[in-house]
């Protein structure tokens, strides 16, 4: 073993302090490079697109004319999908993680179905629009669809709100889980009563995390025949006949902000990149917005909880 003096102690400590700081100012650095180039990036797109920024814009259909053409079809049906996606994956997500954190026994087949969800957060996802393009378009006949497409991105972003919500879970405390069973309660009432309440706003981020992935895809609805060009909107959920609800407008065909970005993009004429640039800026800010929407909840609830 190694004799070390004070003088040769003391100039280790130094020197390791010395990389450690280091260390911390590159690290730093490549933090303020990263954020500087994405906010230049970010200002350059809303310098491009503000000017085609309006209400015309907002609320007319693509056109072979940039000066007409608008993201009315786009933005509805990023909202829709959207909303199938959020329909299926939060439910099951939120479901399988309390299942597999509460319920599931230790185990090699835990650990292997464990392993396998992290590793599917991780797929790309054009492996997945290729799974739905077999699976929801081909053997279950759905089409190229509002439903295929929500499908498609609840199965995209289910592992990512799994994970998100066992590490909730297991994050809290196993002496108020010690404290509610010595009060009689049951296992449901538990979770119900007390784990899901003070995990919730971690649930949510990650939920909402998620769905930004989700919100920007474009490989796997091209994968399973989003149009690029689309002049109409989905039949609409009402009718003013008995039931008075209707879902046709699930098998309707649809669009998404990213596919009408790339659309004109591709295109040559500088009026349509400036479309692309304003259509770029109206999914940043609904992007932003969820996130907005998701830390003012998560707010509101821990401030629930310390009353």
């Amino acid at each position: 073993m190694t004799n070390w003096s004070i003088e040769e102690l003391r100039e280790n400590i130094k020197r390791r302090q010395i990389v450690s700081q280091i260390f911390a100012i590159l690290g730093l650095l490549l933090i303020f490079f990263a954020l500087f180039t994405l906010l230049a990036l970010t200002v350059k797109m809303f310098i491009d697109g503000l000017p085609r920024l309006s209400w015309k814009f907002f609320f007319s259909f693509p056109s072979r004319k940039p000066e007409e053409a608008g993201i009315f079809a786009a933005w509805v049906g990023t909202a829709v999908v959207m909303m199938m996606t959020a329909v299926f994956a939060i439910p099951i997500g939120v479901a399988s993680g309390i299942y597999l954190e509460e319920y599931g026994k230790k185990g090699w087949l835990a650990a292997l179905i464990e392993v396998n969800i992290s590793n599917l957060a991780g797929v790309p996802s054009i492996i997945y629009g290729l799974l739905a393009l077999g699976l929801f378009v081909q053997d279950w006949n759905l089409g190229e669809s509002i439903l295929t497409a929500g499908l498609t991105l609840s199965l995209l972003i289910l592992p990512v709100i799994v994970v998100a919500t066992r590490e909730a879970i297991r994050a809290i405390p196993n002496s108020l889980r010690e404290a509610a069973y010595a009060l009689g309660a049951s296992k449901w009432q538990v979770i119900w009563d007390h784990l899901l309440p003070y995990s919730l706003g971690s649930i949510l981020t990650g939920i909402i995390v998620a769905l930004s992935r989700a919100i920007g895809e474009t490989a796997p609805l091209i994968t399973i025949g989003a149009l690029t060009f689309i002049a109409f909107l989905p039949d609409p959920p009402f009718t003013s006949q008995f039931p008075y609800i209707s879902f046709a407008w699930l098998k309707s065909p649809f669009t998404v902000m990213p596919i009408q970005m790339f659309n004109w993009v591709s295109r040559p004429q500088a009026a349509f990149q400036a479309n692309a640039a304003a259509a770029g800026a109206v999914l940043v800010v609904m992007t932003l917005l969820m996130n907005g929407l998701a830390i003012y909840l998560r707010y509101r609830l821990r401030k629930g909880l310390k009353w």
